[in-house]
C-alpha cells in the first residue's frame, strides 16, 4: 500500500523545503488521508486511468491517486514544490517503484513543471490522460479548468476541488441566482454536478472558506466548432444580467433591433434574460447570428 501524507508528514516536507505557503498561488495542502481517499473515490475513475493532476503541491492527492492504481501526470508551476515531488512519490509510494520498475513496468508518475494555463501538450509515456483530478488553486480555478477542457478533449472525466462558492456556480442550472458565465462554459463540455463538500480543517494552512467538489462528465458539445462564438455571446449576455437579452446583446449584435432579429430566428424571446437560457439555447443564438451574417454577406456579394 502507498502511504498517504499525514499532517505531520506535510509539516516535515514543508520544513525541509523551508516552504511558506502563499496566497498568491492559492497554496493550501490537504493534510487528511481520509479526505484524499474520499476525493479519489468521488472521481469515479475507471481502473488504472491516466490522470492529470494540476497543482499537486506536496503530493497528498498524487499519492492517493497512485494508491488507487492510477497513473499520474502532475502539472506544478512552483519550482520548489516540483523539485521535491518525484522524491516524495518514490519515498511514499515505494511499492509502485523499485521491484516493479526493475522488471519493465512503467513508472506511473510524470511531472510537468509549467504554468497550467500555458500547457498545451502532456507527456505521453503513461498514455494520454483521460481524467483530470485536482485540488485547484483557488485564484485560477475556473480559467485552468476551462483551459484543460478545451485543450485536451480526450479528458472525459473531471473531479476538481474549488471554493464552495465556485463549485455552486459551476454546477448551477438556468434560473438559479448563481448561474452565470462559469456555469454555461463548463456545461458546454459536459454534465456538471456537485460531488461533495470539504471543510476548512483538512488543509494546511486552513483557508477562510469551505471547499466543494465538482464532477464533470464530458459529452458531445452543442457546436464544438463554434465555441469561441458561443463563449463571446455568453460573456455579453451576462455582462448586464439584469437586462433583457435584446438590450444586453445590442452591442454584440450591432443594435437592439439586430439582437431581436437574431433571438427571434433562434426561437428565444428577446425579453428573456441570459440566466434563464441553457447552453444549447446559447448555441442556437450563435448559430442564428452566423446564419444571418452569412445571408448578409451573400446579399452583399451579389450586388
Amino acid at each position: 500500500m502507498t502511504t498517504l501524507l499525514s499532517a505531520r508528514d506535510i509539516r516535515v516536507l514543508a520544513d525541509a523545503l523551508d516552504l511558506r505557503p502563499t496566497k498568491q498561488r492559492g497554496q493550501n495542502f490537504v493534510i487528511d488521508p481520509n479526505t484524499v481517499r474520499m476525493i479519489v473515490e468521488a472521481a469515479h475513475l475507471p481502473a488504472a486511468s491516466t490522470v492529470v493532476e494540476i497543482g499537486p503541491g506536496l503530493g497528498s492527492l498524487t499519492l492517493g491517486l497512485l494508491d488507487a492504481g492510477h497513473r499520474v501526470v502532475a502539472v506544478e508551476i512552483d519550482r520548489l514544490l516540483a523539485s521535491r515531488l518525484p522524491a516524495t512519490v518514490e519515498q511514499f509510494a515505494a511499492d509502485r517503484f523499485g521491484a516493479s520498475a526493475a522488471v519493465g513496468d512503467p513508472v506511473p508518475f510524470a511531472l510537468v513543471n509549467e504554468d497550467a494555463l500555458k500547457v498545451t501538450e502532456l507527456p505521453q509515456e503513461l498514455g494520454a490522460p483521460t481524467a483530470l483530478v485536482a485540488n485547484l488553486p483557488y485564484n485560477v480555478a475556473v480559467p485552468v479548468l476551462l483551459h484543460f477542457l478545451s485543450a485536451f478533449p480526450q479528458i472525459t472525466q473531471v473531479l476538481v476541488m474549488v471554493q464552495a462558492e465556485v463549485a455552486d456556480r459551476l454546477a448551477a442550472g438556468p434560473g438559479s441566482r448563481t448561474y452565470g458565465v462559469p456555469s454555461v462554459k463548463a456545461q458546454w463540455y459536459g454534465a456538471v454536478e456537485r460531488a461533495g463538500d470539504i471543510g476548512k480543517n483538512v488543509f494546511w494552512p486552513a483557508p477562510n472558506i469551505d471547499s466543494g467538489l465538482v464532477r464533470i462528465t464530458r459529452r458531445e458539445t452543442p457546436r464544438e466548432g463554434d465555441r469561441a462564438a458561443v463563449f463571446a455571446l455568453v460573456d455579453a449576455a451576462f455582462a448586464q444580467r439584469r437586462k433583457t437579452l435584446r438590450a444586453a446583446l445590442s452591442g454584440w449584435a450591432g443594435s437592439g433591433a439586430a439582437a431581436e432579429a437574431v433571438l427571434t430566428r433562434a426561437g428565444i424571446s428577446p425579453q428573456a434574460r441570459g440566466e434563464t437560457l441553457t447552453v444549447e439555447d446559447f448555441a442556437r443564438i450563435a448559430q442564428a447570428r452566423a446564419e444571418i451574417d452569412a445571408g448578409t454577406d451573400a446579399e452583399a456579394g451579389s450586388q
